[in-house]
């Protein structure tokens, strides 16, 4: 378990922030700029004072106000990737590594160099300059370094900022395989909601240097606090669901998701696979009887649980559809329309094209 309660003011920014998250996994740091995201990391890795608070991991106290227990910053063995990835520009991918393991000092051998090249694909660069590099081939050493200085806990400070679109594409599925097959907590932070979906297995909602919500993803995906930090077009619901068939006839995979089946575009998927699938409540559609003759691949039947306004036309309807926490936005008047009301049954109707699905 991870631990963290951080109180500090600095100027006219104040940080009073507490959270515990499950180990291993990522715990994502997600708000807008500003937020305290980044004060925060620094904080817990030593590199920022703290006023007050208390770091812990898995039991091992690494910093107790109360107890005057502040470990330096060299010795917490927490690696931090940074923006700017500061991979020394005089050594090779090689050297740039074995740093990382010079750093680990006498911290016992837990990732070896053979395993962090397998991991991130690094054998073909490891003769390479670092300004022969791509921007995401940068981002691999630098995850590499970090990871060979056996850290207790990784830290990345909005790792994927600095690379477009097409080179965060190559990077995410390196972050996926370093979450899956490594026992290792890691903390990102970030304020693109697409990372928090696709890596993150805990979720800290951090806005003017107080928590506002946290816990994982799927329950986190329904607060109303997301609303100011996303806006309306943006929510809706994050699931978990494991691939059960592929038709590549169709295109469609066949999702299990608690009871429901979706059906989601293939996308390379195999069966078996955990995904996080994510329904936005502007692509939900309502119905208070069973609808036919629509090209609309899935149709769920649910119950309405709450009904909040959306000013200024539109209304929030919170569903159970078999088991599942769904979220609709709908309008106002046809809230009005349908008679909407708690307890009441009524069919989902989504497509399957608007779903996105984030590999777990």
């Amino acid at each position: 378990m991870l631990r963290v309660e951080m109180r500090a003011r600095r100027g006219d920014f104040s940080l009073d922030a507490s959270f515990a998250a499950p180990t291993p996994g990522i715990t994502a740091l997600f708000g807008r700029s500003g937020a305290g995201k980044t004060t925060l990391m620094h904080m817990l890795a030593g590199l920022l004072r703290i006023d007050s608070g208390l770091l812990e991991i898995d039991g091992l106290k690494l910093y107790d106000s109360q107890r005057a227990i502040d470990v330096p910053a060299h010795q917490r063995r927490l690696a931090c990737v940074f923006q700017d990835l500061r991979l020394f520009p005089h050594l090779d991918v090689s050297g740039n590594l074995r740093y990382g393991l010079r750093r680990a000092g006498a911290a016992p051998l837990q990732i070896t160099m053979e395993r962090v090249v397998e991991l991130l694909d690094l054998g073909p660069l490891l003769r390479r300059r670092t300004w022969q590099l791509s921007g995401g081939e940068r981002q691999r050493v630098a995850l590499g370094r970090a990871l060979l200085a056996q850290p207790r806990l990784l830290l990345l400070d909005e790792p994927l900022t600095a690379i477009d679109a097409a080179k965060r594409s190559e990077v995410l599925p390196y972050f996926e395989r370093l979450r899956d097959e490594l026992a290792l907590p890691m903390m990102l932070v970030t304020h693109q909601f697409e990372d928090v979906v696709r890596l993150a297995t805990h979720v800290v909602v951090l806005d003017g240097g107080r928590v506002l919500a946290q816990g994982d993803l799927p329950t986190v995906s329904l607060r109303q606090e997301l609303t100011p930090l996303l806006g309306s077009e943006g929510i809706g619901a994050v699931i978990e669901g494991r691939v059960e068939t592929v038709d590549p006839a169709t295109g469609l995979a066949t999702l299990l998701a608690g009871r429901a089946r979706l059906l989601v575009p293939d996308d390379g998927l195999q069966p078996g696979r955990l995904l996080h699938l994510q329904l936005l409540a502007r692509d939900l559609i309502l119905a208070t009887s069973a609808p036919v003759g629509l090209s609309v691949r899935n149709q769920l039947q649910g119950t309405v649980t709450g009904l909040t306004p959306d000013p200024p036309h539109s209304v929030m309807v919170n569903l159970d559809a078999d088991g599942l926490p769904l979220l609709a936005r709908i309008t106002a008047a046809a809230a009005s329309e349908l008679q909407l009301r708690n307890g009441q049954r009524i069919w989902i109707l989504v497509k399957a094209v608007s779903l996105r699905t984030q590999r777990r």
